[in-house]
């Protein structure tokens, strides 16, 4: 019977990603553990409703022995299985963000036994989280470059406090991961993006939201952006939202993104601005992975057969985080090197993860 492995859950980044990954890596390295002390940086700490999904939706994937699964719990065991196919379903009753629970069960996914189906309901785009649309759009992209990929339905919306957004995720497996060299940016040949509102939320908030985009991109892109400015439909959404989400490509195949939501507190065109700025901020220094994608390719990087290499801004602690759980889990090896005003390279010797099954 394989060691139980203890994972402190209040390291790093001390909140839900630590669990995610230790999960991620449980399942795929066939290695059982505890975590304890889940969320342990947090104000509230222990599992909360989103925690409990992602965790019994990568049990049901690999049909897992799991104790400890209930609110507020700051301990769980976790027993992993083989990697199933099929249809599996998380239905978070909030607005527990189901970008989350695709972060968690993505890398699982993508070497099962045969084709899964994600069928997840949430919150789409809400605080705290990528939007959907970022994990589609500029996730997805990123992702594709080492070699898979993932079709996806969206079916309704979901916004902070009621959630009730409705996604499904298709994921064919693949027998194994490519590594992936991003270090040269190249020059930005489109710019793009979607500026919404929804429910009573005045249009011209997607106006101003797009302006304040606009303004700051402009900086760094002369040509036509294609950013488009909707409301979103009764039927895909009926309570009151704003938001956007930006990308730019480049010559060289990087794509990258920013994205903020409106707030009745905040002016709509500095919000648009802001997430504007992520995108220049990664640009100043030719990174080619922004800071909101960097953490979600680690997993990617330590599972592919190869040596990856990605230019990036300062690692955030998610990353750190992701890092630091993907070594502890796996033979995979990271350096980093680089300095605040040029970049970073991130760098891993992956471990050639091999799905059987293929």
């Amino acid at each position: 019977m394989a060691k139980v492995m203890d994972i402190d859950g209040s390291l790093l980044e001390g909140g839900g990603q630590i669990l995610r990954m230790a999960l991620c890596f449980s399942v795929l390295c066939k290695k059982p553990i505890r975590v304890f002390n889940i969320r342990g940086g947090r104000k509230k700490p222990g599992l909360m409703a989103q925690h409990m999904k992602g965790i019994e939706l990568l049990r049901d994937i690999c049909t897992a022995r799991v104790s400890g699964v209930e609110l507020g719990s700051m301990e769980i065991e976790f027993h992993p299985g083989d990697i199933g196919r099929g249809k599996f379903v998380a239905h978070v009753q909030t607005a527990g963000s189901v970008s989350l629970l695709m972060q968690a069960a993505l890398p699982v996914s993508i070497f099962g036994s045969g084709a899964i189906t994600l069928d997840l309901k949430g919150g789409t785009n809400v605080e705290m989280a990528p939007q959907v649309d970022f994990m589609t759009e500029i996730f997805r992209p990123n992702m594709e470059k080492f070699g898979v990929t993932f079709d996806f339905d969206l079916y309704r919306r979901g916004y902070f406090p009621k959630g009730g957004g409705h996604c499904v995720a298709h994921i064919k497996p693949v027998r194994s991961l490519r590594p992936v060299t991003l270090v040269e940016f190249g020059v930005i040949n489109r710019c793009f993006g979607w500026s919404f509102v929804a429910g009573a939320v005045p249009i011209k908030v997607a106006k101003d939201l797009a302006d304040g985009a606009k303004n700051m991109l402009k900086r760094i892109y002369r040509d036509e952006m294609e950013i488009e400015e909707y409301r979103e439909s009764v039927d895909m959404a009926s309570d009151n939202c704003s938001g956007v989400i930006l990308g730019i490509q480049t010559t060289t195949g990087v794509v990258m993104g920013g994205a903020a939501l409106g707030s009745r507190n905040k002016d709509a065109f500095r919000t648009g601005e802001e997430a504007a700025n992520v995108i220049k901020s990664a640009y100043k220094l030719r990174a080619c992975v922004d800071r909101h994608v960097q953490d979600m390719l680690i997993v990617l990087m330590a599972l592919a057969d190869g040596r990856s290499r990605i230019k990036t801004e300062p690692l955030t602690m998610h990353t750190q985080t992701a890092i630091h759980v993907a070594e502890m889990m796996t033979k995979a090896k990271f350096t980093v090197t680089g300095q605040e005003n040029e970049g970073f390279f991130i760098e891993c010797e992956g471990i050639g993860y091999q799905n059987h099954n293929q």
